[in-house]
């Protein structure tokens, strides 16, 4: 795996999606759980870049290098929530049960409703938006919040401390 992307990035968002959100249900699968690269090899070529405001512009996932045809995989296991277009290019959302990632451009092969592991095929990189002919668009939220998806690929383990005496 190639990541050519600021690796600071990582931390924050792991501590983002585990206890920085007031009010949320916590994510029903530990990031850095079973997750894997939507694509391989994984190279990234634009990083997540996420505004300072919701409603200003950023970059709300990561472009993994990709050329049209390449075969696009479940980073983890849910069920198929989106599987359709959006103006001008396929999506496929994944409901990782409190996570959700998205995929795109995307020819997809599964349909909404489908369960997906690990690994299963969802589709392949077609055209469309920015990442048109060159990426695959990878996406990740918890609730309305975007998140680092390459962070769900770093290995996580809680430590429990037992209280004090």
């Amino acid at each position: 795996m190639t990541i050519t992307s600021r690796l600071p990035l990582l931390a924050a968002p792991v501590l983002l999606l585990t206890t920085s959100l007031p009010g949320a249900a916590p994510p029903m699968a530990a990031p850095g759980g079973p997750y894997r690269p939507p694509i391989t090899p994984m190279t990234v070529v634009a990083p997540f870049a996420p505004p300072a405001e919701r409603w200003l512009t950023g970059h709300r996932g990561v472009d993994l290098a990709a050329a049209p045809g390449t075969e696009v995989r479940a980073a983890g296991a849910g069920t198929v929530v989106f599987a359709g277009t959006v103006v001008d290019r396929g999506v496929v959302t994944i409901d990782h049960g409190g996570i959700r990632t998205t995929y795109e451009p995307v020819t997809a092969a599964v349909a909404v409703g489908d369960p997906v592991v690990p690994g299963t095929v969802l589709g392949v990189v077609g055209e469309g938006a920015h990442c048109s002919l060159r990426c695959l668009h990878w996406g990740a939220r918890v609730g309305d919040d975007y998140v680092e998806p390459l962070a769900l690929l770093t290995a996580y383990r809680p430590v429990l401390k037992t209280p004090r005496d």
